[in-house]
């Protein structure tokens, strides 16, 4: 028996230009069987390969999403944009190497055709000759708009040629007079330049504009009738068939206002995707907020430092909030080990690593953006690059839940006393009850901690009414979320823990019974005169 591991095998599968029945069979089998499925997305994390391949995905598959570091903005690489987009393409192989070499089938998805216009094509050749691959074709955007239009685009000895909208206008004008049919892609900020482009060619009349081509949101118009403000990147022009020249308001398919559509099928972000300002180098700690629970409360930012990783560092229960990645390393640690943690972090950096610092809710509040600068502000990691990442912070969703009551001036404070004294503490509520701020209070108990909240309480009927409204948020946005709005003087300490925030409002914070018995809290903009 061979002792040899096995590679995986890639797949660059397409996806058609947006249809999820132009899916191809093997392709959506493809999807369902794989161990690992990744695709490209601009930073706002959405991805419209994803999208189309969701219905075939099983659940329990290993996620790379590749995610630009920008789309349109400028870089300050040092390679400009290619450089930036080389290093960003080398990265993302990497990633895709470490799973094929674990023996794991990697399927990256595209839409329309992998090879046409496709982002794959950037990991096909970094990575086809290393492993087993196979391209499972789909149908082009090209192709979606000409159904759409229902036009053909070429008929016996015609020539179609292909064209990106970045090319200059003079040489899109030179070659549209000189070609048969013609497909424009790139449109968006190229819009312009084309449209010009197919005038000085002569061809403006014959020109179709074609938007999200087989999608909900497919919309087809003569191209010079199109304000290029509405034009987005998904989008394409089509100068059909000369020999097929005849009135179009007979042919394709027309929704009931009369729009016909069409789409593109480049990667979800754009112009080639994106270009770089810094991204997630290599050698760096990225201190990330993961919000106060799950993934709908995780900023695109986070998502991208996450997905890029090599190595993840953090407290053991919010390390297991992030989706296992078998090509990453996890090094889980107590909750109270914060500089060792850190200290870790900056020597895997050190050596080379790529590490990101898990943090619940925002790293920057009461948690380890603090703790990993105080480290990485030592001698010997003056070099190591650390960048934070914000979070929503407890204190925003607990709000969130009942209204606006940090809808004026606020102050957080903590109410543990492990790491300053109780004096203090008691001093900073004094001065923030008598200045009349609305609390946010964090870690308000634990379990070796209870008389905290009982204290904190009688302290401040000292200098609040006993109707001063109080809100217990708990776990917010997790299963076990409750929330309830009191007052100061019918506060509970036995219903608070160290997964609740409490809140408490100023003399101007209101408490409104509005319709279907539903309650809102809120401190007015307007202090009194």
């Amino acid at each position: 028996m061979s002792s040899k591991t096995r590679v995986g095998r890639l797949w660059g599968v397409g996806l058609g230009p947006g249809d999820p029945e132009l899916v191809t069979v093997k392709a959506a089998r493809l999807i369902g069987a794989a161990d690992v499925v990744a695709y490209h997305s601009a930073r706002h994390g959405r991805s419209i390969a994803r999208a189309l391949a969701e219905p075939y995905l099983r659940g329990d598959q290993v996620e790379e999403p590749l995610i630009y570091p920008v789309t349109t903005e400028t870089t300050d690489h040092p390679g400009g944009y290619q450089g930036a987009m080389d290093e960003f393409y080398a990265e993302c192989a990497a990633r895709l190497a470490a799973h094929l070499d674990a023996g794991r089938d990697v399927v990256v998805l595209a839409e329309g055709d992998p090879l046409f216009y496709g982002s794959y094509m950037h990991m096909h050749k970094r990575l086809a000759h290393r492993y087993p691959t196979e391209v499972v074709p789909g149908v082009t955007s090209v192709s979606g708009a000409a159904a759409v239009l229902g036009r053909p685009l070429v008929e016996r000895d015609e020539v179609l040629t292909v064209l990106p909208g970045t090319l200059p206008p003079e040489a899109l004008a030179e070659r549209l007079a000189s070609t048969d049919s013609a497909a424009v892609l790139k449109l968006g900020r190229t819009f312009e330049n084309v449209r010009a482009a197919l005038d000085k060619a002569g061809r403006l009349d014959e020109a179709w504009y074609v938007e999200r081509a087989t999608t909900e949101g497919e919309r087809v118009a003569p191209l010079a009738e199109v304000d290029p403000a509405t034009v987005p990147y998904f989008s394409l022009a089509l100068v059909p068939s000369p020999l097929n020249a005849q009135n179009p308001e007979a042919t394709g398919n027309r929704d009931a206002t009369g729009d016909l559509t069409a789409a593109g099928d480049l990667a979800a972000t754009g112009a080639g995707a994106a270009e770089r300002d810094g991204g997630v180098a290599r050698g760096e700690v990225v201190v990330v907020g993961l919000g106060p629970a799950g993934r709908p409360w995780l900023t695109p930012e986070a998502q991208e430092a996450l997905a890029a990783a090599d190595d993840l560092v953090g407290y053991g229960p919010y390390l297991d909030r992030v989706p296992a990645n078998p090509r990453q390393r996890r090094h889980a640690s107590d909750n109270r080990v914060e500089a060792e943690r850190a200290a870790h972090a900056l020597e895997l950096a050190q050596a080379g690593s790529r590490v990101v610092v898990v943090s619940s809710g925002d790293p920057g509040v009461f948690a380890m953006a603090s703790a990993v600068l105080e480290v990485a502000s030592e001698p010997r990691f003056h070099d190591v690059p650390v960048r934070v990442l914000p979070g929503l912070t407890a204190a925003q969703a607990v709000a969130s839940r009942v209204g606006a009551p940090l809808g004026h001036d606020f102050c957080v404070i903590s109410l543990s006393d492990r790491l300053k004294p109780w004096e203090v503490i008691t001093e900073r509520l004094v001065a923030a009850a008598k200045a009349d701020l609305v609390l946010a209070l964090y870690n308000p108990a634990s379990r070796s901690r209870r008389w905290q909240v009982a204290a904190m309480r009688d302290l401040l009927l000292e200098h609040r009414g006993p109707d001063t409204v109080v809100v217990v948020g708990r776990d917010v946005g997790g299963p076990g979320e409750r929330v309830r709005v009191t007052t100061l003087a019918e506060l509970d300490p036995d219903e608070v823990d160290m997964r609740t925030l409490l809140m408490i409002g100023s003399s101007t914070t209101r408490v409104v019974r509005r319709g279907n018995d539903d309650t809102v809290v809120f401190t007015p903009r307007r202090y009194p005169a």
